[in-house]
């Protein structure tokens, strides 16, 4: 059976560019990685046999030539290229005499993250809070234990007033870059130099304090100001309070509410709703009732004739709607109690006021 064309197997035309294969390559092995979800171990043997020839400037010339009769293709007569291949040897790390390592090519062609890291890792607490706090706002002080950013030195690892000299590890670059051969060729990776932490230079006497790491890990107090208004579930995010790390950005700091529940009051949005149970003969001619609001006791009047579920309103004893703002309102639902038992004086007026119709 005649071998399927390289260039179909990566879907371009012939004669495309180096950077055209790679590009193919990349999207096309991502895509049927044997680990991955839409994975096919066939298919990546197969792209991964076409890029080994492709991806090469000599063999590329020879296979645009000759086609696969030429020797460096797979099945050749010097057996350079797939023929032979043991898939079960390819993902054991056994790369035919290549040292070969799956996750340093992929880190190659997406970008070696852990390497180019230069933003501290996030942290995230969790607070608990009144009822009362959650409306009105709080101040609160937590002590985390993390990397913090070095105050002798500012985080630069050097003693104050120290002079610079060229990273001998990098010759000042500060990234190092490290050649690998693999079964799909050679690949370069690029990774950041650990001896100046990617700055190129290294300082001729360090920090006492941080030992030239530029971070030190200690109690951090952090004083949280949660606005009024929250909601369970918000969550706060405080930038550059979360883990430092040497030559980058702090991460940030997560705070999640968590509100308790009051005993009495329930919120909607920006509104409070409250209970009220009164008496049938006051929700017949009216009343006044005292009631607890979240600043205090307040008097409400109950009107003549008041259903059973009625909510009366008292503007301006909600949630606040903003800071400066004005406030949402407090509505208190009525429950008109209605006796289980009547005394025989009780039972003799109430059918004096059936016979008048009420």
């Amino acid at each position: 059976m005649a071998k399927q064309d390289y260039y179909e197997i990566l879907g371009l035309q012939k004669g495309a560019s180096k950077d055209e294969v790679k590009k193919a390559f990349r999207k096309l092995a991502a895509q049927y990685h044997p680990d991955k979800k839409t994975g096919d171990e066939e298919k990546f043997k197969q792209i991964s046999e076409a890029y080994s020839v492709l991806g090469d400037d000599k063999k590329k010339a020879e296979y645009d030539t000759y086609g696969h009769a030429f020797n460096g293709a797979g099945g050749g007569a010097q057996g350079q290229g797939f023929g032979g291949f043991n898939w079960a040897d390819f993902q054991q790390g056994d790369g035919g005499g290549f040292e070969f390592n799956i996750n340093d090519i992929f880190g190659d062609m997406f970008g070696d993250q852990q390497g180019r890291q230069t933003r501290g890792r996030d942290v995230s607490i969790d607070i608990e809070l009144a009822f009362s706090d959650a409306v009105f706002g709080v101040t609160r002080k937590v002590l985390l234990n993390k990397n913090n950013t070095c105050t002798t030195c500012n985080g630069k690892g050097a003693k104050k007033g120290t002079s610079y000299t060229t990273c001998g590890t990098c010759n000042g670059n500060g990234k190092i870059r490290e050649a690998r051969r693999s079964i799909m060729g050679t690949f370069q990776t690029v990774r950041e130099c650990t001896t100046c932490n990617g700055t190129g230079q290294i300082p001729k006497e360090v920090c006492e304090t941080c030992r030239g790491g530029g971070v030190v890990r200690g109690e951090d107090e952090i004083t949280i100001a949660i606005p009024a208004g929250i909601q369970n579930g918000e969550m706060i995010r405080m930038t550059a309070r979360g883990e430092a790390i040497a030559n980058g950005t702090p991460g940030d700091l997560y705070i999640k509410i968590h509100v308790k529940p009051h005993t009495s009051i329930t919120r909607d949005g920006f509104t409070l709703t409250t209970q009220l149970h009164i008496k049938l003969t006051d929700a017949l001619i009216g009343n006044t009732y005292s009631i607890q609001t979240l600043d205090g006791s307040v008097d409400i009047k109950i009107p003549e004739g008041v259903k059973h579920g009625e909510l009366l309103r008292i503007k301006g004893k909600g949630v606040p709607q903003g800071q400066g703002s004005s406030r949402g309102d407090f509505m208190v639902k009525i429950y008109i109690d209605i006796p289980q038992k009547l005394s025989r004086k009780a039972r003799k007026l109430i059918e004096e006021l059936k016979e008048e119709g009420i």
